[in-house]
C-alpha cells in the first residue's frame, strides 16, 4: 500500500511539473496572440498598455497606440494613465495601515470623525463604506468641481441616503471620500501624503499620485473620449487647479504606470504594506453584487479561484486590474481612449492567458470613431455609402439618433470637418423621421449654415412632431 501510494504521489507531481513545463512553454504562443490582437486593435481605436505577470514571470509589457497623439508620443510600460477607482484599492489599504498603528477600528462609526451628524448617518460604520453598504448615492456632483472641504462634506451629510445603512450592495464614491477624510482626521496628514510615507514609498512607487511625485512630464498620456476628443492629462488638470477636488480624493483620479503598479503587487505580496491578517481582510469577499464580492476597495469572484479585480474609468481613460491569486497571474490594462467597444478587452486578455486556444474577440471601432474616420477620407457626396455602412455592418450601434446627433454637434464645431455636420443630421433624420430632436438638430445645423429657410422647416418639423424645447428656443430669439 505504502509503494502505491509513494508511486500515485510522484505520478502525479510528474504530471503536475509537465503541465508546468508545457504552460510555461506555451506562454510565447500565448503572447503572440495576445500582442497581435491589441496591435490589430491599435487601428481600431485601441491606445494603451498592458502588463500580464504569471507564475511571478512578466510574460508582456508593452504600450499600445499614442499617449499623445498631437505630439505623436507612443505609449509604454512607464506610461502614466488616470486610473479611475482603482484608487479605492489604496483607500482600502491606507484604513487598515491606521487599524494596523491602532488609530481606528472597523466598526468606528461616523459619529467617532465627524460633529454634528444628522440622526441616520451617525452610526454608519467604516465598513459599511469600505463594501458600499453605507447608504450613501454615488456620487454628488462632477469629478473636477472645486469645492471646499466643509462645503463638501456638508453637502453629502445632508444628501439623502440610497438606502438604509448595512441593507445591501450599492456602489458609492462618496464614501470612499468619506473614507479619505477618515484617513487625514486620524492620521493629522493630507490623504496623497498618508498613500506615499506608508503605501507607495515602502512599495518604490515613484511615478502614482495625484500631485506629490515628480511626474515625468514626457510620460503623461492624454485622455481621448471614444479616441476622438482630447481630454489632456488628469495631471495637468490637478496642477491647472492646484488642487484634487473632494469629489475624486480617495475614490478615484489617481494616477499611475504599468511597472508602479506590479511593484505594487509585489509589495501586496511579500506582506511588506500590510501584514497577513489585514491582507485578507482587504480581500475577503464580504457583500454580493449580482455575480461578484466586494471587499475593501476591490471586486472579487470568489469561486473555483481566488481572483481580486477592479475597474476605472471617466470617459476618456478606462483601467482594469485582475488577479488571479489561485492561478498566480496577474493583469494590468490601461487605455487613454476609452469607449464602449474597448471596456472589456481586458477580459479578453484574461481569457486568452487561462486558456490558450480561447479566441479574443475583435476590437471593433466604437460608432464615433467609425463616422469620423469615414468622413476624414470621403466627400459629402459620398453620404449614401455612410448610411448603406449605417443601416448594414453598424446597425447595432445606432439603435438611437444620440450617435450622429452628437457628432454633427461636433462637426459644426471643427473647422476640419464642419462640411459634414448637415448631412450627419440629415442622415440622422432619414434614420429617426418621427424623433423630434433630431430636426430640431438639423435647423441648428443650417442656422449655422445660414440658410434660414431650411432651418424654418426643420423646426417646424420639431413643432409637428411634438418639441417644446424648440417652440421654447424660438420664442427665446423672438
Amino acid at each position: 500500500m505504502a509503494n502505491t501510494l509513494q508511486f500515485i504521489t510522484i505520478a502525479l507531481f510528474l504530471c503536475i511539473s509537465t503541465l508546468k513545463i508545457q504552460a510555461q512553454e506555451n506562454y510565447p504562443f500565448v503572447v503572440k496572440k495576445i500582442d497581435t490582437y491589441l496591435n490589430e486593435g491599435v487601428a481600431n481605436g485601441f491606445n494603451g498598455a498592458v502588463l500580464i505577470e504569471r507564475n511571478g514571470k512578466v510574460i508582456l509589457n508593452k504600450g499600445y497606440g499614442r499617449a499623445n497623439k498631437a505630439k505623436n508620443i507612443s505609449n509604454s510600460p512607464n506610461t502614466i494613465f488616470d486610473i479611475g477607482s482603482n484608487t479605492k484599492q489604496f483607500t482600502g489599504a491606507a484604513i487598515l495601515k491606521l487599524a494596523q498603528q491602532n488609530k481606528l477600528k472597523l466598526t468606528d462609526s461616523l459619529h467617532n470623525f465627524f460633529d454634528n451628524l444628522p440622526v441616520d448617518k451617525k452610526n454608519i460604520t467604516i465598513h459599511q463604506l469600505l463594501t458600499h453598504t453605507s447608504g450613501f448615492q454615488e456620487s454628488l456632483d462632477s469629478d473636477f468641481k472645486l469645492i471646499s472641504t466643509n462645503d463638501f462634506f456638508n453637502n453629502v451629510f445632508n444628501s439623502k441616503l440610497f438606502q438604509q445603512p448595512g441593507a445591501k450592495f450599492n456602489y458609492s464614491n462618496i464614501g470612499y471620500s468619506i473614507l479619505a477624510r477618515i484617513i487625514e482626521l486620524t492620521s493629522t496628514m493630507d490623504y496623497e501624503n498618508f498613500l506615499q510615507q506608508f503605501l507607495f514609498k515602502p512599495s518604490g512607487m515613484t511615478q502614482t499620485g495625484y500631485l506629490l511625485p515628480k511626474w515625468n512630464i514626457q510620460n503623461l498620456a492624454n485622455g481621448y473620449n471614444r479616441n476622438i476628443l482630447d481630454q489632456g492629462s488628469t495631471i495637468d488638470r490637478y496642477i491647472e487647479d492646484g488642487q484634487v477636488s473632494w469629489n475624486l480624493k480617495g475614490n478615484g483620479g489617481i494616477n499611475s504606470t504599468s511597472n508602479d503598479l506590479l511593484l505594487w503587487k509585489k509589495a501586496i505580496n511579500s506582506n511588506k504594506i500590510l501584514p497577513k491578517n489585514l491582507l485578507q481582510k482587504w480581500i475577503q469577499p464580504y457583500t454580493r453584487e449580482i455575480n461578484h464580492y466586494y471587499g475593501y476597495g476591490w471586486g472579487i469572484y470568489n469561486t473555483n479561484d481566488k481572483v481580486i479585480y477592479h475597474n476605472g474609468g471617466n470617459g476618456a481613460f478606462t483601467h482594469t486590474i485582475i488577479w488571479n491569486m489561485t492561478q498566480d497571474y496577474f493583469i494590468i490594462y490601461a487605455s487613454n481612449s476609452s469607449s464602449p467597444k474597448i471596456e472589456n478587452v481586458a477580459y479578453e486578455i484574461e481569457k486568452t492567458v487561462k486558456n490558450g486556444s480561447y479566441l479574443p474577440k475583435e476590437i471593433k471601432k466604437n460608432p464615433y470613431l467609425f463616422v469620423m474616420s469615414f468622413i476624414e477620407k470621403h466627400k459629402t457626396n459620398d453620404s449614401d455609402k455612410l448610411l448603406r455602412l449605417i443601416k448594414g455592418e453598424y446597425r447595432a450601434d445606432f439603435k438611437s439618433s444620440e450617435v450622429l446627433n452628437r457628432l454633427g454637434y461636433m462637426t459644426m464645431r471643427s473647422e476640419k470637418n464642419s462640411h459634414w455636420s448637415i448631412e450627419l443630421f440629415k442622415l440622422n433624420a432619414l434614420l429617426f423621421e418621427n424623433d423630434a430632436n433630431v430636426w430640431d438638430s438639423l435647423g441648428d445645423g443650417y442656422i449655422a449654415k445660414g440658410n434660414k429657410e431650411e432651418a424654418i422647416k426643420s423646426f417646424e418639423k420639431a413643432i409637428e412632431l411634438g418639441s417644446d424645447e424648440t417652440l421654447k428656443k424660438l420664442r427665446n430669439n423672438d
